[in-house]
């Protein structure tokens, strides 16, 4: 059976262009780094750049993404929308605040993150994988998930691209790692620490139509730069 695809939409694209990362630090003691990474506890989002974000602190860039998706997906109060990899609800903490009277949630994989999380979503935020959400069917008008489906191997991807599908059909929207040149790829891979399935857009597209998803993506694209600055537009 087909199914019809989403399109591809930059909701990202009011985030920071442009991050200083140091990929050669990172390298250095990458199997270490990616393994305390992998734990997704202080390290990953409050320890050591080496080892993940450098600190994960609000500060606001997530406000004009929340505006994004509000109008992307026509939500309105009493819409309820679900954050798959929402670390500490930073995103559901903006969509609450750009529409009031909005039903945001959360759900990620790190306890650390969830313990750790911004007040206002204290009882909003859930924890659990990707790949198994704990939620009814159809049960939201809109999923978004943003650089995490790719933190599981591909048959897990598949498996968390059918569970989007199921609470919000049509209406995801996934944002995941990707690389269309050998030296993308090259660079992805020095600076990666939690991605297991990073593929060509071309690639993703056939693993969305794999697992019948038929929502909305983008792509997170590291691109080279002499003194070690990274453009993308994503938390990554």
């Amino acid at each position: 059976m087909e199914h019809a695809m989403g399109r591809e939409i930059n909701l990202l694209r009011a985030l920071p262009k442009k991050v200083k990362r140091n990929v050669a630090a990172r390298k250095a003691d990458k199997e270490k780094n990616r393994e305390i990474a992998l734990r997704f506890g202080y390290e990953y989002f409050d320890g050591p750049r080496e080892q993940g974000y450098g600190g994960y602190y609000y500060d606001g860039r997530w406000v004009p993404v929340a505006r994004e998706i509000v109008a992307h997906f026509g939500l309105r109060p009493g819409s309820r929308v679900l954050d798959v990899g929402c670390a500490k609800g930073f995103l559901v903490k903006d969509l609450l605040a750009v529409c009031p009277g909005i039903e945001a949630f959360g759900l990620d994989i790190s306890e650390y993150a969830l313990m750790n999380c911004a007040p206002e979503v204290i009882g909003r935020l859930h924890l659990g994988s990707a790949d198994h959400l704990p939620f009814p069917d159809g049960s939201f008008d809109a999923v978004v998930s943003i650089n995490t489906v790719h933190n599981l191997d591909r048959a897990r991807c598949i498996a968390a691209l059918r569970e989007i599908e199921r609470l919000a059909p049509g209406r995801g929207f996934v944002q995941v790692d990707a690389y269309r040149t050998p030296e993308e790829k090259a660079l992805f891979e020095d600076w990666m620490l939690t991605a297991k399935t990073y593929l060509t857009p071309e690639g993703w597209l056939a693993t969305f139509a794999e697992a019948g998803y038929t929502g909305d993506y983008y792509w997170t694209i590291l691109e080279p730069d002499p003194e070690f600055t990274i453009t993308d537009t994503a938390r990554s």
